[in-house]
């Protein structure tokens, strides 16, 4: 989500999956995929860094999660590498 300013000055958390298009008409509008339009005190330009920084943020997390994962699996593998011989002959 990101962090956005009405136009009254009060703070509003906008999920940023749900924006169809911004547009400046002085005000920048957001026109939300369901057709409701909101008025903000952000330029065009300053709600697009702000997409682009969540979803880098979300891409990072991902990546680090995954890189965890990854880690986690090699240690398992490493620490329990399987039955032994015996154990795999009695079925």
């Amino acid at each position: 989500m990101i962090q956005l300013t009405r136009l009254n000055n009060s703070r509003l958390a906008l999920n940023c999956d749900l924006i169809k298009y911004v547009e400046q008409a002085p005000d920048t509008v957001i026109t939300l995929l369901s057709g409701e339009k909101l008025l903000v005190r952000e330029t065009t330009e300053q709600v697009i860094e702000r997409v682009r920084d969540f979803r880098r943020s979300v891409l990072s997390r991902t990546e680090d999660t995954s890189a965890i994962q990854s880690g986690l699996r090699l240690d398992r593998t490493a620490s329990h590498p399987g039955p032994s011989t015996e154990e795999s002959d009695r079925g």
